[in-house]
């Protein structure tokens, strides 16, 4: 017993192929692009974290400076206070 194939179906076979040969093509690049992407915004957010430390770092250097200054500027009114 041979089983026959007809030409419409081998055509609607065909055609069910190349619709999903279409569809891993498409996924395939909008695989590729969102890897593109990923890639760009892990660097983005790599320079993001390095700016972020720094001025973390940057900071709290200045809040100490601050801290220096104010008290300067307290010892230099306690002894205004003592000359009046």
């Amino acid at each position: 017993m041979t089983d026959t194939v007809s030409v419409d179906e081998f055509q609607a076979l065909e055609q069910r192929v190349l619709r999903t040969v279409e569809l891993i093509r498409k996924e395939r690049e909008l695989r590729a692009s969102a890897e593109q992407e990923v890639s760009a915004l892990k660097e983005l957010l790599d320079h993001a974290s390095n700016e972020n430390t720094s001025l973390t770092s940057e900071l709290s250097a200045m809040r100490q400076e601050r801290e220096q200054v104010k008290s300067r500027v307290d010892a230099m009114l306690k002894q205004l206070d003592d000359l009046v």
